[in-house]
């Protein structure tokens, strides 16, 4: 591969100005492309940005790696960074959390339309879509997990149905991808940071919205193709400056089949989230008798996946790890930690961030690590307000384990514009 196809040409369309430029840092890489940081009066962990280094390194990759204000250390590549590749698609970076994104809608419910207890709410929407996980101590032979369904529903029936035939002709190949789970899990949230939220915005309107991907079978998928990668670096690209940057490039064994896998997993995230929806509204209209009209502004967007794009002139593959696409007047969800506010954004289309954004606050810490520094106490301060779980189990998920919303947003005024800024009342976490 010739060097030059690595470079953006200095006059493409749609140039950034001097503004533009300088909302962004440029940290070079000796060896590689150049890191472009939109983290101004944010931190960067030191891993993070040796993850970003690595990336850059790699032969394949064009012009520059972005990285988004909620950057930070991930398992094969880092949360919160964009990668173009030429003719090549590392899955690790894309990660096993395929097609991971956010919906949003707006409903004509206020306020005040709400109940003044939001338990009963928060008890409607738990039952109305299977949430979290089993743990592995109180399972027991076949038993179904409880964050799946025993019978789907008929939203989930039908979703499913737009999917099994092309499932069908990836498991011939990959049979070990087959599995009952992926039919049940059509329609759930999972755990660790996915969510369900109601929300109200500054004027008073109340929004749903929820934080979920493509479940077990996108883990399946993401897994067994990342491995296939290692393997084939182990015979093709030996001087990978980390394994889990293992890239398929185009025409070779299994780019294909990986574009097809990877492809259903984003198609299936975004069917699971609006079936969800579908479940939460049923929930809502249970506890609020006041008829009332949904998607007067709605959002489903992806922010783990690969997309084939055009940047400066190039044709690439755009991947998003934790990162939202940001085109100019297209609407995007950054959502905030449990307890914090969210944001529904529109997109400048800065091209150096290959038009992107962030998409959250993003951890500033392990979860082991704020499990060991916060306490049950802390949790229920820091959610002060909130119909939500208040016990050990979520305080990984406490809002100090993350970087600070505020700072985050202001660190990428040159990639979207706020629209609606949102506060949740009511959480619900697997």
């Amino acid at each position: 591969m010739q060097c030059l196809s690595r470079r953006a040409p200095t006059t493409a369309p749609g140039k950034p100005t001097r503004k533009q430029k300088m909302n962004y840092e440029m940290h070079q890489v000796e060896g590689g492309v150049p890191v472009k940081m939109w983290t101004q009066g944010v931190p960067v962990e030191a891993v993070a940005l040796r993850q970003l280094e690595n990336t850059a390194r790699l032969p394949i990759v064009f012009s520059h790696v972005a990285a988004m204000p909620d950057v930070h250390y991930g398992i094969g590549a880092t949360v919160g960074s964009v990668v173009a590749t030429f003719k090549a698609i590392i899955p690790a970076s894309v990660g096993v959390d395929i097609g991971c994104g956010m919906i949003a809608c707006k409903t004509t419910l206020r306020a005040e339309d709400l109940p003044d207890s939001l338990a009963q709410l928060r008890s409607e929407i738990e039952k109305a879509v299977p949430h979290g996980m089993t743990p592995k101590e109180q399972r027991r032979g076949g038993s179904r997990d409880r964050g799946s369904w025993e019978n789907p529903p008929n939203e989930a029936d039908a979703a499913w149905a737009q999917l099994v035939d092309e499932f069908e002709a990836i498991c011939l190949d990959y049979p070990r991808l087959k599995n009952t789970n992926n039919h049940r899990h059509m329609g759930t949230l999972g755990g660790g940071n996915h969510f369900i939220e109601v929300c109200l915005d500054e004027a008073g309107a109340v929004w749903i919205m929820l934080h979920s991907g493509s479940r077990g079978v996108g883990n399946a998928i993401g897994t067994h193709f990342i491995e296939l990668a290692r393997k084939d670096a182990e015979l093709h690209q030996r001087n990978l400056p980390d394994k889990d940057l293992a890239y398929f490039e185009e025409g070779a064994q299994y780019f294909g089949d990986y574009v097809r896998g990877v492809g259903w997993a984003q198609k299936f995230a975004k069917l699971n989230r609006e079936v969800m929806m579908q479940r939460t509204i049923a929930a809502l209209r249970k506890v609020v008798k006041k008829p009332f009209e949904t998607h007067i502004e709605a959002v489903n967007c992806h922010h783990n996946y690969v997309a084939r794009e055009t940047h400066f002139g190039q044709d690439v593959f755009v991947t998003r790890k934790g990162a939202v696409s940001a085109r100019a007047g297209e609407l995007g969800i950054i959502p905030g930690s449990m307890g914090a506010r969210s944001f529904i954004v529109r997109g400048k289309g800065n091209p150096e961030s290959f038009m992107s954004c962030s998409h959250g606050a993003g951890r500033s810490m392990s979860r082991t690590r704020a499990k060991k520094l916060f306490t049950l106490a802390d949790q229920i301060k820091a959610t002060e307000g909130v119909e939500c779980r208040k016990d050990e189990a979520v305080i990984d998920e406490i809002p100090m384990a993350y970087k600070d919303i505020d700072a985050v947003m202001a660190a990428q005024t040159d990639l979207v514009e706020v629209v609606y800024i949102l506060k949740q009342i009511v959480c619900v976490k697997g």
